[in-house]
């Protein structure tokens, strides 16, 4: 009863094991589509700050658009490693199902074979000395030549394997030498990155005064502060008090006849429009919003696990009103963005930003932090955390 449960035993669980690396391969597959996506998106956005860089007619803006194109370009990068690192994980495990086939339709075969060509090989001398005639040696010949047609067309699908794995070996050197390709793009671009924000801090040294002041405020700010939500009220307080002052109308001129001076018209403003709005990092997404985060609260964001030393970009222009560690949510940067709009990223390795930089959409911020790192982005409207979804649809 055993011998005859045991083949069955042994079909189902290869069976359960081939489903299980199908199922592998086909999540691997998706997750390659996505990288290879966010690719091409990385590098047609550096190509468009590229130019805009070109056009632009300041130092400050041509400075600023070349960082954001960097940053896109170290993005692009970035997706292409985890693309590669995909496509090698998905040629092995198409290997691996490849060595289990080749094994177990191979086996019978090999026995065969041997078995044919030891009677094959067995001298006529050694019938003369053995039971049987040399008729006996003259039908195994007879019958390996008769067999052997039949077993080149048996294994054809054998040998259609061996090739298929040849293929895929060198389909895996090639997805080596493109991994080696990206890891190298990618540290140039940081390489040049690094130089080019160091330029711009040389030319910022003039405004370090004021930029020091702005900086110890927001610092201070976030030592008083009890917790994110205060410290991302008091600042979301301090730019509407900032809209409201620019908004109030300018003084009223002497009128040349006295008695008809015009009455101040009322300030109609515009409802401010959303700005426009991309992810500041590439990665998988860990929580989204409204969902149950690790710390067991309602996220009011976006978590992802990027890639380890990730580039982290503005999620849209603005300027910086905050930059640097704030308790438990490790290094973090606040992003004003007008008209009441607020992002906070938060849990970064650390920043390349101050207090009172002007950022534009893309511009590099920070790095994210080594294995297993997370990284979280929220967007505020006067106070009420937002969906970011919508606005990356309208992207």
């Amino acid at each position: 009863m055993t011998r005859l449960l045991l083949p069955a035993i042994l079909a189902t669980t290869l069976a359960a094991g081939l489903a299980t690396a199908q199922s592998q391969t086909d999540s691997e597959r998706a997750a390659l589509m996505v990288a290879k996506r966010e690719a091409e998106v990385a590098t047609r956005r550096s190509s468009q700050l590229e130019q805009e860089a070109r056009a632009a007619t300041s130092e400050v803006a041509r400075s600023r658009a070349d960082a954001a194109a960097l940053a896109a370009r170290i993005q692009a990068a970035e997706a292409q490693i985890t693309a590669a690192e995909t496509r090698i994980r998905i040629i092995e495990n198409l290997r691996a199902e490849q060595r289990a086939r080749l094994a177990r339709d191979q086996g019978p075969v090999v026995r065969l074979t041997a078995a044919l060509q030891t009677m094959a090989r067995r001298p006529p001398a050694l019938a003369l000395v053995q039971p049987g005639t040399l008729d006996d040696v003259v039908h195994v010949r007879s019958l390996l030549a008769s067999t052997l047609p039949i077993i080149r067309e048996r294994t054809a699908d054998v040998r259609a394997e061996i090739e298929a794995g040849n293929k895929l070996r060198r389909q895996a050197d090639l997805a080596v030498e493109a991994l080696q390709r990206s890891q190298d793009e990618l540290q140039r671009q940081r390489v040049a990155l690094a130089r080019l924000e160091a330029r711009q801090r040389q030319r910022s040294e003039s405004l370090a005064e004021s930029a020091i002041f702005e900086s110890d405020r927001a610092l201070a700010l976030g030592e008083d502060a009890r917790d994110l939500t205060e410290l991302m009220g008091t600042l979301e307080y301090q730019a509407r008090l900032r809209r409201s002052l620019a908004a109030l109308p300018g003084p009223v001129l002497r009128p040349a006849i006295p008695g008809q001076a015009p009455l101040p018209q009322p300030n109609e403003a515009s409802e401010p429009q959303a700005p426009r709005y991309r992810l500041p990092v590439e990665g998988r997404l860990v929580t989204g919003t409204g969902e149950i985060s690790e710390a067991g609260v309602h996220a009011r964001g976006l978590t992802f696990e990027p890639r380890p030393g990730a580039q982290v970009t503005a999620p849209a222009a603005g300027r910086i009103v905050y930059a640097g560690p704030f308790r438990a949510y490790g290094t973090i940067v606040i992003v004003e963005h007008g008209g009441g709009w607020t992002s906070l990223v938060t849990d970064l390795a650390n920043v390349t930003v101050k207090v009172g930089d002007a950022v534009q959409l893309g511009s590099p911020i920070g790095r994210a932090g080594g294995k297993r790192a997370r990284v979280s982005v929220e967007l505020r409207r006067n106070g009420r955390p937002v969906p970011i979804a919508p606005l990356l649809a309208g992207a």
